[in-house]
């Protein structure tokens, strides 16, 4: 089976496991109640994420069972792969019943160097009816249910070359010392950008660069928690051929904080010097 093969079966079962999610988040609920705190981690999640996270691997394993990324260890070959499989991204926006939510999958292969590279993402928003998916090699699409039916189309970033003509999104952590940054970032940009947006989560400030909402996209100190819907997006937008970065410049370090900026490309020397 090859990549693009196995990314259209993977998206099938996110698209399903989404549409129980949602089932759920449909119910009467009280969003106190449903939120956890994972103490090791220091996040929120909700109360359907084990759940969520157990029918991906039972469903995903059926098709190809490569190991999953919490039970990889650290001694890794070149050639091997395993699978990442997220909780809710955005869980706040889930528990709070607004629509900016996905799942994600993606797969790792670890290369010849030894480094982790994911080859394969699938984002799915299952209230806003939109599916991302990439295989490394094959491009990006993006499906859209409408009331006309099904759209496949293969996505591309935008073109925008200046601030003064772009859309910028930005991302904010849990912690106080990392929103500051992303906020005194955001408040250097004002007046510069046509708009900035703040929505999320990053698995979708991702993809909407992949496909040209918005021509960038930052956050600081996105951590090891956020690696399932950060890699997810990351191959989406890559194979869309948008730019994913440090916002020094270097390359991604998966499991490890990373302050991320995703662009289209050729904004992204005016926008480098507000990112410190």
């Amino acid at each position: 089976m090859d990549l693009r093969e196995l990314a259209v079966k993977v998206s099938a079962v996110v698209s399903e496991a989404g549409t129980l999610a949602y089932q759920d988040q449909m119910k009467p609920h009280d969003f106190i109640e449903d939120a956890r705190k994972d103490r090791s981690r220091k996040r929120q999640y909700t109360t359907v994420d084990d759940r969520l996270v157990r029918f991906c691997h039972e469903r995903i394993n059926a098709i190809h069972p490569y190991e999953c990324w919490e039970e990889a260890g650290s001694d890794r070959k070149p050639g091997e792969r395993y699978w990442c499989i997220g909780r809710i991204d955005g869980a706040i926006n889930y528990m709070r019943n607004m629509p900016e939510w996905t799942v994600t999958v993606s797969l790792f292969e670890v290369d010849e160097d030894g480094t982790n590279v994911p080859i394969l993402g699938v984002v799915h928003a299952p209230v806003q009816g939109l599916t991302y998916m990439a295989a490394k090699g094959y491009g990006a699409i993006r499906i859209r249910s409408t009331a006309l039916g099904e759209k496949r189309e293969k996505i591309m970033p935008s073109t925008t070359a200046t601030l003064r003509e772009s859309v910028v999104s930005f991302g904010m952590s849990y912690f106080p010392d990392e929103s500051k940054r992303a906020l005194n970032t955001a408040a250097a940009l004002a007046g510069k950008p046509a708009d900035i947006k703040r929505v999320g989560p990053v698995s979708m400030d991702l993809c909407k660069v992949a496909d040209g909402t918005y021509d960038a996209y930052f956050e600081p100190s996105l951590h090891s928690w956020d690696v399932p819907g950060v890699s997810a997006g990351a191959v989406i937008l890559r194979e869309a051929q948008g730019r994913l970065e440090r916002w020094d410049g270097s390359d991604i370090v998966w499991g490890a904080s990373n302050d991320v900026v995703a662009s289209n490309g050729p904004i992204m020397d005016e926008l480098r010097p507000y990112l410190r």
